[in-house]
């Protein structure tokens, strides 16, 4: 079991609310991301479910017990961090071995468990190298597989993948989402990186300002954003928002179009606007275009699509795509 329930959990720090009151469900086995941008509260929220940090107000129950006044070592739960934490001094073996040790477990068991952990995770034939001797990507399966060892009710990634290369970042990614499919355990993921949030998770938790702005899975988010900062948080390259005349005419205060979503052309459509970049990424061609009573407008073309900056260009959102907010920021 991994259930993780959040009761109007708040954090304050001296006169700072920095998690004003959030409740919410992760089920078992599901991989859940929190995302948002720098300093809306997700690490400070996954600190608090492990019990790093104190909880202000409310409660964390998890497999249906209270769990806000327990100790971090008796809440079943693993934590990788993005800094690896590893010994240096010690091998892999070692490293993944050690809080078994410390547990005193059987030593017949430890291997069992190491060896296990390590073939899960491709590190059997480094097991006897020391941190020193592996690449950030080994660095950070050492790191799970000591997590793994523990067999938690659930797994919290700190940024796990942020001293990465892009690379790297990658493939770590589709290695954590293959086991989280192999072991099917509850997974806890904190990322400033949309981008991990939209292919990684079964749900995400869209934070700002300590405040959950909306739960869903990623196509959901995509779809149906409930508002003009998911809107313009989910999506890459982000949502083109319009306001003035042009929105009035749907009977919005702004309209939200992805770039994804816009009819490129270099003979006609519904605005002529001046090319200030062309990013021609091979399969897609992204351009900035500056669009006269309209703004900066970003669409997505194909990677063929012929235009260089200052080239003009035609640009029509499609219609039956266009997401409408009110002067709130709601979705309408």
């Amino acid at each position: 079991m991994g259930s993780i329930t959040l009761q109007k959990v708040s954090k304050v720090f001296g006169e700072a609310k920095v998690i004003p009151s959030i409740d919410l469900e992760i089920k078992d086995g599901e991989f859940v991301v929190f995302v948002g941008p720098s300093g809306c509260g997700k690490s400070t929220l996954l600190r608090l479910i492990a019990g790093l940090e104190d909880v202000s107000g409310g409660n964390i129950v998890i497999d249906g017990r209270d769990a806000t006044e327990k100790a971090p070592s008796e809440r079943g739960l693993a934590m990788v961090f993005q800094s690896y934490a590893l010994y240096p001094h010690m091998s892999v073996r070692n490293n993944i071995a050690f809080p078994l040790k410390m547990a005193n477990m059987d030593k017949a068991e430890i291997d069992r468990k190491v060896a296990d952990a390590a073939r899960v995770l491709n590190l059997t034939d480094y097991l006897e190298r020391k941190p020193r001797q592996l690449s950030g990507g080994q660095r950070q399966r050492v790191a799970i597989g000591r997590a793994i060892v523990r067999q938690p009710s659930a797994f919290l990634f700190d940024e796990p993948l942020s001293n990465l290369d892009a690379a790297l970042r990658v493939n770590m990614r589709l290695e954590i989402s293959e086991l989280h499919q192999q072991l099917k355990t509850t997974m806890i993921y904190v990322t400033h990186d949309q981008v991990e949030a939209m292919t990684m998770a079964d749900k995400i938790v869209v934070l700002n300002r300590g405040n959950i702005e909306q739960v869903g899975s990623p196509l959901e988010l995509y779809h149906k954003p409930r508002n003009l900062f998911v809107a313009g948080f989910i999506g890459s390259p982000k949502m083109n928002l319009v306001k003035g005349q042009y929105a009035a005419q749907f009977g919005a205060h702004t309209i939200g179009v992805r770039p994804e979503h816009m009819l490129l052309s270099t003979e006609s459509g519904d605005w002529k606007g001046k090319v200030m970049v062309a990013e021609h990424l091979g399969a897609d061609t992204f351009l900035h275009v500056d669009v006269e009573g309209i703004g900066h407008v970003t669409a997505r073309g194909g990677g063929d699509f012929p235009a260089k900056a200052g080239d003009l260009v035609y640009l029509t959102p499609d219609k039956t795509r266009i997401h409408k907010f009110n002067e709130g920021g709601l979705a309408i």
